[in-house]
């Protein structure tokens, strides 16, 4: 360890015995850790980058923004509205549907698993 390494790691040592961290959110809970065993190891320190600076993969903005629409379409009182957020929901899906063929994600064994997993969730 060089010296910078041991000066850091004493200062830490003294907050922490003076109480500088007591205060820290989250303060005596666990850390919650990513998950990223399903991501290839090459892929991991990019998807956090990205993550880490608000980037979403195409798919996921786009199930997202469907998502938002539906709660939207769900709330909506006006015929003109209701009529409105469904083509905005019809253009969002069919953007959705578009992505997924492109990686290859659509029909086969992705689309078995994605209709059990609604099955269990509860969707439609």
């Amino acid at each position: 360890m060089g010296w910078l390494s041991w000066l850091a790691e004493q200062k830490i040592d003294e907050a922490a015995r003076n109480g500088e961290f007591d205060d820290l959110p989250g303060n005596g809970k666990p850390i919650e850790l990513e998950d990223m065993s399903g991501v290839p190891e090459e892929l991991r320190v990019p998807y956090r980058i990205l993550k880490n600076a608000g980037m979403l993969p195409q798919e996921i903005v786009l199930r997202k923004e469907c998502l938002e629409l539906e709660d939207l379409l769900a709330a909506c009182r006006s015929d003109e509205d209701r009529e409105e957020i469904g083509r905005r929901l019809n253009t969002q899906r069919l953007k959705l549907r578009m992505v997924e063929e492109e990686r290859g994600w659509s029909g086969g064994a992705y689309s078995e698993y994605a209709d059990k997993i609604k099955d269990r969730l509860g969707g439609d």
